[in-house]
């Protein structure tokens, strides 16, 4: 029964794979899509009536895109060889690579209309989603010639996309030769948390050792990801990957450049970080990438379930009671897949089903404090999920960037509520898992960023070898860690550990989440300055999340993030833990 009731309950969108109504869902894509295409081909003589159809045709079919989508994609998640669930997943990639030209039809109307700000404003339908409107006429510009894009959508099929899915099996499959045993590679990688340091070390070596098995296989999905990328950017009119990137993000380099500017220049104090631990746990010269996520204090804690639920519900719930209540349904409703097993990848994630007004929360809990912190974080996905419940489909499409903001406030709320009474050596340890997380989001981060920035440049020329990916990840954690990490105790192959390398379609996922933790803490420093009264500014600014561009969504709280002074004000609040941090060591 426990089992059960942490296995995530998906009975809400269908059955089974077998069920009637899920093959219906399924097999109505074509008609649906035949059906749009009429519309896109009708002689309406009013313009504003074909759109107003041709969006909540849309409407419809994204909603069902989405339910099919959540079930598929989240079984998967958590079961990497189901046969069933695979097939339904090539049968919905091949549909939706059929509708999409569809998609881009009605951008292309939408373009193409004599009075699109009169038909806004003659149809409440159509000034509901007002932004996505007109964010779809400046779209046509990049879009991929309309003679081209089915053909390159087909092909992704057996490119990006395909490469993609090996990767996840590949990773959600490989097992770990560990102390006699043969473990899934996300619970060897969740031993690097462990409080014994022979285990932590003994993990890492394991860990490293499995990557051998498939790095091959990794580093032909990465190439060929990031060389269709290329190829992708250039046929929508993008000067690089990145610009596309951050045409997608709502955001401009100027913002970009200001957060890295910022993040540079406080690099030496996360290095004084790892420093200090590293001296705590018996090691002069930085800190062994093994060591990274180990536990610090005289007793760390671990939490069950249990605990940890009732940790969020009282803490999240000063915020707001609404949060605790909206915490506690989650659990009581099995929106979350907790443990780790067999076939289940690694990591976490939030995923919403919109039109049910739910969210779907995947973790490999195992207990630590950090472990507690994900499951915050996650649920603050799934908070900002609730927050745009009601808007149309055309407006929740939040950038990358921004859509870190609610899982960011929600750790960044969590630690502060339980520093607030917690003695020296728990104040020790609950700072060094900030720090902990903060340098993951912060420095590792950088070092994806500056690792994916080599690869496309370099995948330009040739396929990087094994060799070469290993000493490019290298030489990125050097200029991230520097010698806060020893030069000889890194980590080469973080490039096949980190999923998001291969994300077809959306690369470059990592500056979101430096964005995100920084942002996300300035958005929480408004709520220290304003107390409760910000509650329902807060809220307003998630749902205006996918309706405005990055820079209008951050002036609504009076936040100018092309500013690298307000990037550098959220670093100082990291430096100030450090500072403690270092001031504890000693």
């Amino acid at each position: 029964m426990e089992q059960t009731m942490s296995q995530w309950d998906l009975s809400y969108l269908y059955q089974s794979f077998e069920d009637p109504a899920f093959r219906r869902d399924l097999d109505s894509l074509k008609q649906d899509g035949e059906n749009i295409q009429k519309l896109l081909d009708s002689d309406l003589p009013e313009e504003k009536d074909k759109l107003e159809r041709l969006m909540q045709a849309r409407e419809a079919l994204t909603a069902k895109l989405d339910r099919l989508g959540n079930y598929i994609s989240c079984t998967l998640a958590v079961d990497a060889t189901n046969q069933a669930a695979n097939l339904a997943d090539d049968q919905l990639m091949a549909a939706y690579t059929a509708l999409e030209p569809l998609f881009s039809g009605i951008t292309r109307f939408v373009a193409g209309m004599k009075d699109l700000e009169g038909a806004i404003a003659g149809s409440e339908t159509l000034s509901a989603c007002a932004f996505a409107l007109r964010e779809m006429k400046e779209n046509a510009a990049h879009l991929i010639p309309d003679q081209l894009e089915p053909w390159i959508l087909e092909m992704q099929l057996s490119g990006g996309s395909a490469f993609s899915q090996l990767r996840d099996k590949l990773d959600s499959t490989l097992t770990v030769d560990y102390r006699d045993e043969k473990l899934p590679l996300a619970a060897v990688r969740g031993k690097a948390y462990d409080p014994d340091p022979a285990v932590r070390k003994e993990a890492y070596d394991a860990e490293i050792a499995a990557y051998a098995k498939i790095e091959l296989p990794m580093s032909y999905c990465l190439n060929s990801i990031k060389r269709e990328a290329q190829t992708l950017a250039r046929a929508r009119g993008h000067a690089s990957v990145l610009d596309m990137t951050l045409y997608d993000s709502r955001m401009d380099r100027e913002t970009l450049d200001a957060l890295w500017t910022a993040v540079r220049e406080a690099l030496p104090d996360f290095r004084r970080y790892l420093k200090a631990k590293g001296r705590m746990l018996g090691y002069e010269n930085g800190l062994p990438f093994w060591e990274l996520f180990a536990p610090v204090g005289s007793s760390p804690r671990t939490y069950s379930i249990e605990e940890a639920r009732a940790v969020l519900l009282r803490e999240m719930g000063k915020f707001t009671p609404r949060m605790a209540e909206f915490i506690d349904n989650a659990f009581a409703q099995r929106w979350i897949d907790l443990y780790p097993r067999e076939g289940k990848t690694g990591g976490a994630f939030c995923s919403s089903v919109h039109e049910l007004d739910r969210s779907l929360v995947m973790t490999n809990f195992q207990g630590s404090f950090s472990d507690v912190s994900t499951l915050a974080h996650e649920l603050g996905h799934a908070w900002h999920n609730r927050c745009l419940a009601g808007l149309p489909y055309a407006m929740i499409d939040t950038p990358m960037p921004l859509a870190e903001t609610a899982s960011i406030f929600n750790e960044t709320m969590l630690s502060y509520q339980v520093l607030q009474s917690c003695g020296r050596e728990e104040r020790l340890t609950l700072l060094e898992n900030g720090l902990m997380e903060a340098t993951q989001t912060v420095v590792d981060i950088y070092s994806r960023f500056l690792f994916e920035q080599e690869v496309i440049d370099t995948r330009a020329d040739h396929a990087m070898s094994v060799e070469e990916l290993k000493d490019a990840m290298l030489r990125a954690q050097e200029a991230s860690y520097g010698d806060g990490l020893q030069a000889d105790a890194r980590h080469p192959y973080m490039w096949a550990c980190k999923s998001h390398y291969y994300s077809s379609g959306y690369n470059f996922y990592n500056f979101p989440y430096a964005f995100g933790l920084l942002f996300g803490k300035g958005v929480f420093a408004q709520y220290l300055e304003k107390g409760e009264a910000f509650v329902d500014d807060y809220c307003r600014l998630l749902r205006l999340c996918g309706s405005a561009r990055i820079a209008d969504v951050a002036a609504s709280v009076g936040i100018n993030v092309h500013d690298p002074d307000f990037w550098r004000s959220s670093l100082a609040v990291i430096r100030k833990d450090i500072d403690e941090f270092c001031g504890l060591v000693s």
